[in-house]
């Protein structure tokens, strides 16, 4: 018998609207549980609380998690979505707490939302005990009046990452009874800790181990992850332990079917395709139409509140409840996420549009269908995000609404890519030198280095030490390193990113109440005077933006617009780390390796028109010019190559234009990143050498080794552009391969594929 879900999707497939954009459809079947016994160490009590939960026997994975912390070992789960990784280390956790009360954990989150839904699940196991075992959130929402309780008493600390950088490490002699008697240390969505953030994070988890060696203790680490390639790897480089991977699932999934929809060509001549936002609103409204509750992952904090009010508006048109659609990303204030996450747990929201706000494990109920609005950039978080639907073992659905990018045409044109290859592997540096710099600083505040024991990774650290003390940061005295400076290192250190400085904006037509945040590089795209900024679908207009008290002032106004921000960069070589100039094949002169300076300015911005997403005019934007030094890989061609190309009828500008849009959407699928984590730009003639020069660099400070990969596949990258270029069938480019013809003098198509070939030994094809 067909569940509901099914009988909509058949009926789905035959509107002819929906069918003819169907690229491909895949049926994932479902699989029943495999079971295995309670382990022999599980208590009696524990057990019988689980029975009463319904829980008469332990999936497979979850048995195995316990018998090998059983042997003293580190694991990491490795688990589909809503699989039950949450009892892999509750149970173990609690267990120990009831063989000896004085035992502690410290469970770590990458965001607070998620360390206050686990302390739920984690409270309703503890409640049923009968036992007062002491479970505390501890994050920047703990009040002061409970910190001193939650230091000395607290048995199971959940927390985030942030808190543990700037709240405990700091002042861990106040966490005596935590350190000196830490069990398990629990970390979970490991795959999170990538980049930036991941890099940051193994330094973070650098110092705490520094820590809990000096009370001398020695936790067991339970780390879980989502499917990616190289779980194993990541997290022993994470945290610089020795791991064993469990990573056979026992728990059961519904039946789900994934389709590849590809919006239908608006405009023939410039291979333009219907807005991926209209198309996914009406996929989205159809099934909340047919009261299937349906989750739109969208892939920035302005297309969310597009689509919030775009849905709502079709919602209402249909005779729908459009107050049952709700938007959720960063920015809120916690009190609306904690009632959007209930409702949307409780039905009451039927539909729900998220950033990848919510592609983590927070518990937000059984929802039927995900749409995804764009490809999310890697497989790992497509799957997570699809994940979020069918949680229970029935049919579920998600269909990803490929927008006309090149990387977005290339997956829903190569399923096989998509899902016959491994998951992306997940890519940090901690030796990076400005993020180890500043962590040494917040080491040797918390504890003073000994020069008979400088481990902090695997790199020499005394160069950096002494470049600390030279600075008046650090001083060296009795073989051991003090910090000396009057400035509290950790509150000037983001993890997440290049600034630890966020924006607020305040409602000036609610007398300054305040409306929500926004972090320190996004401020000049959504906040810059004259900005539309959309909250909940309601607009503002902000009136000023006062960039030293990191405020902005916003009124409610209605318009039929909203802005996007443009900006500018200058990229300045400082060294050459590593050259490559030996057979290149023309036109290639060098490949080089080494450390830039990145100038951004946010310039303009364009008013886009809603529904049509016509331009209806420019405005000018006054912000700062951001700075950073990064790693880079940049690829310069000959002198001469604009004569022989304009011999061609070829245009030089139009042409490395066109070879930047298409490796910026070719890194990732070889590089296996984010495409935001890193940018390409071109130069027809480039200061430091005077040449035609591309450039890749990673986006945040000291670089994350993207630039580096790069570096080393560079011959992979072109000849897999040569590839995407080759087998778009547009006459003079469209977004689907290199941009659209008109912004590159209708020659950059034709000019980029001369490029390639010459690259790769062919003859050109003009």
């Amino acid at each position: 018998m067909k569940s509901a879900v099914s009988e909509i999707l058949d009926a789905f497939e035959h509107k002819n609207y929906f069918k003819s954009n169907i690229t491909y459809k895949k049926v994932i079947p479902g699989h029943p549980p495999i079971f295995a016994d309670f382990p022999e160490s599980l208590s009696a009590e524990l057990a019988s609380v689980l029975k009463k939960r319904g829980i008469e026997k332990l999936y497979y994975h979850q048995n195995k998690a316990i018998e090998a912390l059983g042997r003293g070992e580190n694991i990491v789960v490795v688990t589909p979505t809503a699989s039950g990784k949450t009892l892999c280390y509750n149970l173990p956790v609690v267990q120990s707490i009831l063989e000896n009360p004085e035992a502690r954990s410290l469970y770590l989150f990458p965001t607070k939302a998620l360390s206050q839904d686990q302390y739920k699940e984690l409270h309703e196991i503890t409640g049923s005990l009968g036992h007062n075992i002491k479970v505390y959130t501890f994050d920047g929402d703990t009040p002061a009046s409970a910190r001193k309780a939650i230091r000395s008493s607290g048995q199971i600390v959940v927390t985030n990452p942030d808190m543990l950088h700037t709240g405990i490490l700091p002042h861990h002699t106040k966490w005596i009874k935590l350190f000196e008697n830490l069990r398990y240390i629990v970390i979970d969505e490991v795959h999170h800790y990538r980049g930036v953030f991941g890099s940051h994070f193994a330094n973070l988890l650098r110092r705490l181990k520094r820590i809990f060696q000096f009370y001398q203790s020695k936790p067991q680490f339970i780390c879980c992850s989502a499917t990616i390639a190289n779980p194993l790897e990541l997290t022993e480089n994470l945290v610089g332990e020795k791991f064993s991977l469990i990573d056979k699932s026992g728990a059961p999934r519904g039946e789900k079917v994934f389709y590849f929809y590809n919006p239908p060509v608006v405009n023939e001549e410039l291979g333009i395709r219907r807005s991926s936002i209209l198309e996914a609103r009406r996929i989205a409204a159809y099934f909340l139409m047919n009261s299937v509750q349906t989750i739109v992952f969208a892939r920035s904090r302005l297309r969310v509140e597009v689509l919030v009010k775009y849905l709502k508006r079709e919602i209402s048109r249909l005779k729908g409840d459009p107050e049952r659609i709700r938007g959720y990303r960063g920015g809120y204030l916690p009190n609306e996420r904690h009632e959007i996450e209930e409702g949307i747990k409780t039905g009451r929201i039927l539909g729900v549009v998220s950033t990848n706000a919510l592609e983590l494990g927070i518990d937000i109920g059984q929802l039927n269908a995900a749409v995804l609005a764009g490809y999310p950039g890697t497989v790992s978080s497509t799957w997570q995000q699809g994940g979020r639907a069918g949680r229970k073992a029935e049919t579920s659905v998600v269909v990803l609404v490929s927008t006309s990018s090149p990387l977005d045409q290339y997956i829903v044109n190569h399923p096989d890519y998509f899902f016959g290859s491994s998951p992306e592997a997940g890519i940090i540096n901690p030796d990076n030198l400005a993020i180890m710099a500043s962590h040494l600083k917040c080491s040797c505040f918390e504890l003073p280095l000994d020069e008979t024991n400088l481990g902090f990774g695997g790199t020499d650290i005394k160069p950096l030490l002494k470049h600390l003390e030279e600075g008046k940061i650090l001083r060296y005295t009795g073989n051991r390193w003090f910090y000396t400076s009057d400035v509290y290192p950790a509150e000037e250190i983001s993890l997440r990113s290049a600034t630890a400085q966020n924006f607020v904006v305040l409602n000036v037509s609610k007398n300054n109440a305040l409306l929500a945040e926004v972090d320190y590089d996004s401020a000049p795209f959504l906040i810059h005077e004259s900005a539309i900024y959309i909250h909940q679908s309601q607009t503002f207009y902000i009136d000023r933006l006062d960039w030293e008290r990191r405020t902005a002032y916003a009124r409610e106004v209605e318009v039929d617009y909203y802005t996007d921000a443009q900006s500018k960069t200058d990229v300045r070589v400082l060294t050459e780390d590593a050259v490559s100039c030996i057979n290149l094949p023309p036109p290639l002169e060098s490949i080089v390796f080494g450390d830039v300076s990145v100038i951004t300015i946010v310039a303009k911005y364009k008013k886009i028109k809603f529904e049509t997403h016509e331009n209806v005019g420019y405005g000018e934007v006054h912000t700062p010019p951001n700075e950073m030094q990064t790693e880079c890989c940049w690829f310069t061609f000959k002198e001469d190559l604009k004569d022989i190309l304009e011999a061609k009828g070829l245009v030089l500008g139009s042409g490395l234009r066109a070879l930047a849009n298409l490796l910026s959407n070719v890194v990732p699928l070889y590089v296996m990143c984010d495409p935001r984590d890193f940018r390409v730009v071109p130069m027809v003639r480039d200061p430091h050498s005077e040449r035609p020069a591309i450039f890749i660099y990673d986006k945040y400070p000291g670089g994350i080794g993207i630039a580096r990969r790069c570096f080393s596949i560079e011959k992979q990258l072109f000849f897999a552009a040569q590839e995407m270029i080759g087998g778009c069938h547009c006459a003079d480019g469209c977004p689907s391969c290199i941009g659209p013809a008109l912004e590159l003098d209708g020659k950059g198509k034709s000019t980029a594929l001369t490029l390639l070939n010459m690259i790769a030994h062919r003859e050109n094809s003009i």
